[in-house]
């Protein structure tokens, strides 16, 4: 059955590549509206959710992270309808005219965006998944198959119908949209190379891992969120503050918050005391090395393994080092090159940081909360990837285009452009969008 609800999917996925740019933004909008509308049932249907999911932290199969990624409320609901209304409006990229080449006189090339085709997403705890790629596979003309853990599991149905049937009601093909609800379903989805086109994991390191290792699909995604804050002695030390702390306590359970802090010796005796006086008022535990515990009091001495540990939680590792170069080098060794940070109003220091760390996202006195497809204009995401192969950083639509390539002529063939006394390419640039 969910063999051949793909498998309608992937032939649907050509009727997407085809919709027109009023039929996606169209359907956008009864998706957005249908939300709005549908608050309530979302809500009751998260509450089962939620009641299971406190059950199972309170007997220690589920941390209280996951279960704060589940859930659900009329704010979060707000949020989805904001990034969905968002997508519609960003510009259609099916078409978009990429590059342009005459090869000869009345022979041109066009580079054209095209949808990758059929998309396969995987992904726990958290059902704002399934608006946001939903929102984004449809302007970008995909199709999509979803698979949430059972722990979300009356949630993410309930999103799933209420958005497809308002998508459905302005024009988009049903079958576009698939839901796989049993636990072998993932097992199904990871064997579909011949049908699914690109893989879109989202949840613990160890979840994501499994998928990149169990699949012959391409996987889009990040394994860890390893991420760093440096404070160079350069820093506005006010600003270091505001910054470490919304970095960490804004939303710790989270990919983009950091789980370490490296301060430069020059600027410890100041600004430790300082930020671990608005760690310790935000509830976070402080784990610090042996040159920043005398300034952080009821500090646990941090352990080696420390530097290497994403943990999603109210815990933030902290180091004192010597130098920027040092700072860049652990960073580069122990991060996970999703987002790090520099606080620092040396532009000498900044311009180094910048281009020696290797991270999807490198802030500039700016937390690293920003590290979002949302905050970064892009509707939504369909995830953040430390790839260096397709996409990096915050995925949004572009994370779901290839590209196609488009020769219009008028009956030249090769033959002519072979052998001595034969015609030439101009090769020349062009300008302008693929007429036909």
């Amino acid at each position: 059955m969910i063999t051949e609800e793909v498998t309608k999917a992937k032939r649907a996925s050509l009727r997407m590549a085809a919709l027109s740019t009023e039929t996606k933004n169209a359907a956008l909008e009864a998706m957005a509206s249908a939300l709005d509308k549908g608050k309530v049932r979302i809500i009751m249907a998260n509450a089962k959710d939620m009641e299971a999911a406190e059950k199972e932290v309170l007997e220690g199969r589920m941390t209280q992270a996951l279960a704060k990624r589940l859930k659900v409320d009329a704010e979060k609901i707000d949020g989805m309808i904001s990034g969905i209304k968002d997508v519609a409006k960003l510009p259609d990229p099916v078409g978009e005219t990429m590059s342009s080449i005459e090869l000869d006189e009345g022979l041109e090339l066009y580079q054209v965006r095209s949808p990758i085709g059929m998309i396969g997403t995987i992904f726990e705890s958290r059902p704002d998944v399934v608006p946001q790629i939903m929102a984004l596979c449809l302007k970008s003309g995909n199709s999509v198959v979803f698979k949430g853990g059972s722990e979300a599991a009356a949630s993410n149905r309930e999103l799933f119908d209420i958005l497809s049937d308002a998508a459905a009601s302005a024009g988009v093909p049903r079958d576009a949209f698939v839901l796989m609800e049993s636990r072998d379903d993932v097992s199904k989805i990871l064997s579909m190379d011949d049908k699914i086109d690109l893989l879109i994991p989202r949840g613990s390191n160890e979840f994501v891992r499994y998928i990149q290792e169990s699949t012959k699909i391409p996987v889009l995604g990040h394994a860890a969120g390893i991420c760093h804050a440096y404070v160079h002695r350069s820093a506005d030390v006010e600003k270091a503050v505001n910054l470490t702390a919304d970095s960490k306590m804004q939303y710790p359970a989270v990919c983009n918050a950091i789980e370490t802090l490296l301060v430069d010796a020059e600027a410890a005796e100041e600004f430790l005391p300082r930020i671990n006086d608005a760690l310790v008022k935000g509830g976070v535990e402080v784990r610090a090395d042996e040159e920043a515990l005398p300034y952080m009091e009821g500090a646990k001495k941090a352990l080696e393994s420390d530097w290497d540990e994403e943990y999603n939680d109210l815990i933030l590792a902290v180091k004192v080092v010597h130098s920027l170069t040092e700072a860049i080098d652990f960073i580069n060794l122990h991060g996970s090159h999703h987002t790090d940070l520099i606080v620092a109003e040396d532009s000498d220091a900044v311009i180094a940081f910048v281009k020696n760390v290797d991270s999807a996202d490198v802030m500039v006195n700016a937390s690293t909360r920003f590290a979002d497809g949302y905050r970064f204009g892009k509707g939504a995401e369909v995830g953040i990837s430390t790839n260096k192969v397709h996409s990096r950083g915050p995925v949004g639509m572009e994370g779901l285009m290839i590209y196609k390539y488009v020769l219009l002529g008028n009956g030249q063939v090769v033959k002519d452009y072979v052998g001595k006394g034969s015609k030439k390419y101009t090769h020349r640039m062009i300008d302008g969008e693929l007429r036909i």
